[in-house]
């Protein structure tokens, strides 16, 4: 039996295969999570600031704000499991979470093409 997932855990099983072997956690490390909240917080923290400086024309005063202020660090990461590649912008998750749930039918207007 599986044990309760703890705070902010979620449970992914696979549809593809159902082989005992693969994980069933398919979660990326806490710490990256953490890492890219944090980036987060720091891009809106020093937003204002950035765009008076860019406007004042004052390029020195733009280096001397931390590197991780710059909203290009920042990298979408999948809601469900922190997987940053192939992240979907429209739902906020990864192609294999978006695949997952539209194939068990969790997705509302989303449903497999056949024709």
């Amino acid at each position: 039996m599986n044990p309760r997932p703890k705070a902010g855990e979620y449970y992914v099983k696979s549809i593809i295969t159902s082989k005992p072997s693969r994980k069933e956690f398919l979660m990326a490390k806490e710490s990256m999570k953490a890492r890219e909240v944090k980036r987060a917080k720091l891009v809106a923290k020093y937003a204002a600031k950035k765009a008076a400086l860019k406007a004042a024309g004052d390029y020195e005063g733009l280096q001397a704000l931390p590197k991780n202020a710059s909203s290009v660090r920042l990298h979408n990461r999948c809601s469900i499991t922190g997987r940053p590649k192939g992240y979907m912008r429209q739902f906020g998750i990864s192609r294999i979470q978006f695949r997952e749930m539209a194939s068990a039918g969790l997705i509302p207007g989303v449903k497999k093409a056949s024709w």
